[in-house]
C-alpha cells in the first residue's frame, strides 16, 4: 500500500494494519509484506534513529509495498517536511493539542514545498492559491498521509476542532500518555479510559477521519478487536520488541518448567512507544 492509497482507505474507514518497528534489520520489510501489513510505524521521538537511517528503513518498506510512517519528535512542521524528504509516507506527530498546530502540519505534509508568509496566508484563508500551483500541490503531495496523536487531555477537549482541520488523514491514540493525562497511569481496562477512547472513535469516524489506537499486550487484543468493530480502522499492533519478549519468554519459560528450573521473577521490561 502507498501513501495516496492508504490516505484514502483511512478516509473511508477501510481497516489498514501497521506495526511499530524499532529493528533496522532489512529482511524485516520482506516479513511484513508477508503477513499482509499495509504500513509500518518507524518512531523517532523515543527511540535514537538518526535521519539516514530512517530514510534508508523508508525506502526499504517502500520497496516491499509498504506505507512506512515516521513519528516525528514534536508536532513540528519542518521536522515533518525533513521525514518526508527522506522517504516517509506519512508523519505521525505526537502529543498535538491545538487546531492550529494540525493546520501548521497540513501545511508541511499537504503543501510542500510551499512556505513562509504565502503558505501562512493561504492557511489562515487571507489569501488564495493560483489555480496552476494548487492543482500542482495536489498532485505533488497526494500521497503524503498526515496522522496526529491524541493522548492527553487538552487534545481531547480541542478534538471537534482537531478533527475538522481540512487534510487530516487519521488520529492514532496514544494508550499510555492518555491515561497519564487523565490521572489513571497505565490502567488501561479503567471504564473512564475505555469510555475515552469509545468517544475520540465516534468523533471520528463522523468527521470521516481514520482513527486508531496503539495495541500491546498491556492494552489488551480483546479490546483491539471491541475497537476495530466500533469503527477504528488504524490497526496499529504492538511493536516487534513486544512481540519477540512475549514470545521468546513464553517458548523459555515452557522449557524451564519443563526440565524443573526456575521461572524469571518480575515483570518484562515496558516496551510502550
Amino acid at each position: 500500500m502507498n501513501g495516496k492509497s492508504l490516505a484514502e482507505a483511512l478516509r473511508k474507514g477501510q481497516h489498514v494494519y501497521g506495526t511499530a518497528m524499532v529493528s533496522q534489520s532489512p529482511l524485516w520489510p520482506g516479513i511484513l509484506a508477508s503477513l499482509g501489513m499495509d504500513l509500518v510505524f518507524i518512531d523517532t521521538e523515543h527511540t535514537a534513529l538518526n535521519r539516514e537511517t530512517v530514510g534508508t528503513i523508508c525506502h526499504l518498506y517502500k520497496g516491499c509495498k509498504i506505507a512506512p510512517l515516521v513519528r516525528i519528535p514534536a508536532p513540528d512542521p519542518y521536522q515533518a517536511t525533513m521525514v518526508l524528504d527522506g522517504g516517509a509516507a506519512g508523519v505521525i506527530a505526537p502529543y498535538v493539542e491545538s487546531a492550529d498546530q494540525v493546520r501548521q502540519l497540513v501545511g508541511a505534509v499537504k503543501y510542500k514545498p510551499l512556505k513562509g508568509q504565502k503558505l501562512q496566508a493561504s492557511l489562515a484563508g487571507k489569501a488564495s492559491l493560483e489555480p496552476e500551483l494548487a492543482e500542482y500541490l495536489q498532485q505533488h503531495n497526494q500521497g503524503n498521509v498526515l496522522i496526529v496523536n491524541i493522548e492527553s487531555t487538552p487534545a481531547l477537549e480541542a478534538l471537534d476542532e482537531i478533527l475538522s482541520v481540512d487534510g487530516l488523514d487519521a488520529i492514532l491514540i496514544g494508550p499510555h500518555d492518555l491515561t497519564c493525562s487523565l490521572g489513571i497511569p497505565e490502567q488501561y481496562h479503567h471504564p473512564l479510559f475505555i469510555q475515552t477512547v469509545d468517544g475520540i472513535i465516534e468523533k471520528a469516524r463522523k468527521n470521516q477521519i481514520g482513527v486508531g489506537i496503539h495495541i500491546w499486550d498491556e492494552v489488551g487484543f480483546d479490546q483491539e478487536i471491541r475497537w476495530a468493530k466500533q469503527g477504528a480502522n488504524l490497526i496499529m499492533h504492538s511493536n516487534d520488541l513486544s512481540l519477540f519478549s512475549s514470545a521468546m519468554g513464553a517458548g523459555l519459560q515452557n522449557i524451564k518448567k519443563a526440565l524443573g528450573q526456575p521461572l524469571p521473577e518480575g515483570k518484562a521490561t515496558d516496551h510502550t512507544i
